[in-house]
């Protein structure tokens, strides 16, 4: 025979292994907690807790997983809608193995395996983890460099834009055109002046 890869082998040969296995983990599912050998609760423990990790998968796929291995519909539906939704919050460790007697005629070990099935209560916080997190919170919230440099990029800019120095051809140009405006300001009342004249000058050369 073949050394087993995992522990000591249960049973005669490979395939009674997958059935006294199974059969263990439907007991163990119907009842919550079993008394076996020590050696069958260990090697029972893996498989149990890879089967309630499909369990709390609880797709068709998991589902038709497990009934394979289990061959027992009760069983699965067991698992699927009771022990999966108690362990919902549990990240592992799904089994516990307490060691119980020797057994009486062959003096073996045997031990109670049985499924977690307590609430998960959350770790209480420690001190310094409280105190820092306080600390935190209380601490004022600090400007993101990268507002910062924008802010001090845009008083740069502006700063430029003011103090930019002024094109000296576009002010002799403006001072040009200031001066035509007020040359034909003072041009116009001077030719209303004179045609006033003439049309008075008019009427005095008729009579002569």
């Amino acid at each position: 025979m073949p050394k087993p890869t995992k522990g000591p082998r249960l049973g005669g040969g490979p395939a009674h292994e997958r059935l006294l296995l199974a059969n263990l983990a439907v007991a163990l599912f119907t009842h919550k907690s079993i008394e076996t050998t020590e050696t069958k609760a260990k090697r029972l423990r893996p498989l149990a807790e890879r089967l309630v990790t499909f369990g709390k998968r609880g797709d068709l796929h998991a589902r038709r997983r497990v009934l394979g291995i289990l061959r027992n519909k009760d069983a699965t539906h067991e698992l699927f809608t009771v022990i999966a939704p108690q362990v919902e919050q549990r990240e592992g460790g799904y089994t516990r193995i307490t060691k119980t007697r020797f057994r009486k005629g062959d003096n073996a070990s045997m031990a109670q395996i049985e499924l977690v099935l307590e609430p998960v209560n959350p770790k209480p916080k420690s001190a310094k983890k409280t105190a820092a997190a306080a600390g935190a919170a209380a601490a004022p919230v600090a400007k993101p460099v990268a507002a910062v440099v924008a802010d001090e990029v845009v008083e740069v800019v502006e700063d430029v834009v003011v103090d930019a120095p002024v094109d000296e051809a576009e002010v002799v140009e403006a001072e040009v055109v200031e001066s035509v405006d007020a040359e034909e300001t003072d041009a116009s009342p001077n030719a209303d002046a004179g045609s006033e004249a003439a049309s008075d000058a008019a009427p005095e050369g008729d009579d002569k």
